[in-house]
């Protein structure tokens, strides 16, 4: 017996090409009211995008939700899991892993204020995000309605979801090179890119991809020195300058740029067994926790090649 077509969804909406075309797809396929949420989670130039690219698909200006969560996500999500020395095979500080449940717990909330009946994701069938959407969601509301839409539609390929935006004038950002952006996500820790050239493991990643680090090469010969205090674990100050969770990472982010540090390209294993490409950038991680950075290194030096 199939299931009554929902009423009202919140979706978790970046404004990016999946999710763009899913807020699309939900008001064909089911005929239901999308209410859009954006958490600023530190991405910065996508939020304004994101708004203008809702209104234009017919969202009420009442249903679109941008909440800044920045404070929140370093102080109770990043800083925390620093102090576990929380690191994924060995090398990966889960920058996009850590963002998930603080987007779910915000999305709930907002299901419970507007009387939404179902919430919606954009993650695919094949990654770690549809599992931890998803235990969010039925952790905080056990009965909520969960649509996946990479699970339910016939779209198999990104090619497909660009003839569909392009049939339905759906508005996708363009890369410098005038092409289809890499799959991107982006907070105040890090960012990722995925797909396009990196699916093939052989070839390096080009220099466009990476946005919030230069080159070690273009990087100064001179070490940059900075004094770092820690109260309880967490950084809280630089060079003896308080700052807030979210600027002293924002501070942080900025010196690991200059200096080119933070890069990492992992083929890492995924939830379901599958393997999978990434291009990491995380400028403030090696510094704002260095036992962590020394660890990671560590365990790369000594893992067997396989």
């Amino acid at each position: 017996m199939s299931k009554p077509a929902p009423k009202k969804v919140v979706l978790a909406y970046s404004g990016g090409l999946d999710t763009s075309i899913i807020l699309k797809w939900l008001q064909e396929e089911y005929g239901a009211e999308v209410v859009t949420f954006t958490a600023d989670l530190g991405q910065g130039e996508e939020l304004a995008p994101a708004k203008e690219k809702a209104l234009k698909l017919g969202i009420k200006p009442e249903n679109i939700f941008i909440d800044d969560l920045r404070e929140e996500f370093v102080r109770d999500f990043v800083f925390p899991m620093f102090r576990a020395n929380t690191v994924y095979e060995g090398q990966y500080l889960l920058g996009t892993s850590i963002a998930r449940p603080l987007i779910s717990k915000r999305q709930i909330e907002i299901a419970r204020m507007v009387g939404a009946d179902a919430v919606c994701h954009g993650a695919t069938g094949k990654g770690n995000d549809q599992v931890r959407f998803e235990l969010g969601y039925y952790a905080l509301e056990p009965d909520i309605r969960v649509i996946a839409p990479w699970r339910e539609w016939d779209f198999k390929s990104r090619e497909a979801l660009l003839d569909f935006a392009e049939k339905h004038q759906i508005p996708i950002s363009k890369d410098k090179r005038g092409e289809a952006p890499f799959s991107v996500d982006a907070n105040l820790l890090h960012s990722s890119s995925e797909g396009k050239v990196l699916e093939d493991p052989a070839v390096e990643a080009p220099e466009f991809v990476h946005q919030r680090t230069i080159s070690p090469e273009a990087a100064p010969d001179t070490p940059t020195v900075i004094t770092i205090a820690y109260e309880k674990g967490d950084p809280v100050a630089i060079d003896g300058e308080a700052l807030s969770p979210a600027a002293l990472l924002t501070r942080l982010n900025q010196l690991g740029h200059d200096n080119g540090i933070g890069r990492l390209d992992l083929v890492e294993n995924r939830f379901i067994g599958m393997k999978s490409r990434g291009v990491y950038e995380t400028p403030a991680g090696p510094s704002c926790w260095p036992p962590t950075a020394a660890w990671s290194r560590s365990r790369s030096i000594a893992a067997p090649c396989t």
